[in-house]
């Protein structure tokens, strides 16, 4: 399965369902400090449920750390201002699905990182600014996974 990546994440209900979502799917989860919220926040241990012992999540001190984890993999980085589509590419096990901020998005630094091999966006109506990251996120993994057959999968 691939890997999700948040960087510096704010809200702790996205982390939380992105925690869900990686214990259902198999994701590792990757989240780059600084954490906008602890793993005793309330919101954070109420959207993961009793998730947070079947997920496989890691918290990296900086992007560079959170990419050197993941040495031979390609990193998809999702941003609104990318021209490309998610679903224009052919995932495979190891992809990284790199997302930003809930604010901000990933700032010009992380988009212009050499290990980005490319940007895409998750198409959406016009005058609409973004869709929320769990969701963004579970969009991602399962367009991975569907391609992959579902691997594992019941």
């Amino acid at each position: 399965m691939p890997h999700i990546m948040f960087v510096e994440p704010l809200i702790p209900g996205n982390t939380g369902n992105a925690i869900r979502l990686a214990a259902v799917t198999g994701c590792h989860l990757h989240l780059v400090e600084p954490l906008g919220f602890n793993f005793e926040d309330a919101n954070l241990r109420r959207a993961g449920l009793d998730y947070h012992d079947l997920a496989d999540t890691t918290v990296h001190p900086d992007i560079d750390a959170a990419l050197a984890a993941v040495p031979d993999s390609r990193v998809f980085a999702f941003t609104g201002k990318a021209d490309g589509s998610f679903a224009d590419i052919e995932y495979r096990e190891e992809d990284v699905l790199l997302f930003g901020r809930e604010d901000t998005g990933l700032p010009d630094s992380v988009l212009n990182h050499p290990r980005i091999t490319q940007q895409v966006r998750i198409p959406m109506l016009p005058a609409r600014r973004s869709l929320n990251l769990a969701n963004s996120a579970s969009i991602a993994v399962y367009e991975a996974w569907r391609q992959r057959g579902f691997s594992g999968g019941v």
